[in-house]
């Protein structure tokens, strides 16, 4: 079976400009500003962007920020290390709410 998400659609990200110019520009905008060299650099940002895309599951934001980490000089070995700070942090907060469930079985016992 073919796959859902596609690679090369990634490259139609600008259609949506088409519906509404003006909000996809302020995107746009945004986006680029995020990126650039601030207090972090953007190597920085690129590995931030990919341990997000991972976290998240967006598979158009994994090959694309996995190309501009690879782009940038990026070993597999940071990558991996980004992706995996990430997996743990969205894993460990899936432990932390065990107290929700706690605080359920506190009112009924």
């Amino acid at each position: 079976m073919p796959s859902y998400y596609v690679s090369e659609d990634l490259a139609r990200f600008g259609e949506m400009a088409k519906t509404n110019p003006r909000l996809f520009d302020l995107f746009m905008k945004w986006y680029q500003t995020s990126m650039e060299t601030g207090a972090l650099d953007e190597r920085t940002k690129k590995l931030i962007a990919l341990a997000v895309a991972y976290a998240i599951q967006e598979p158009y934001c994994i090959d694309s920020y996995a190309s501009a980490c690879t782009d940038a000089g990026i070993s597999p070995e940071e990558m991996s290390e980004a992706v995996n700070v990430a997996a743990v942090i969205r894993g460990g907060g899936v432990i932390a709410h065990w107290v929700q469930a706690c605080n359920t079985m506190d009112r009924k016992g």
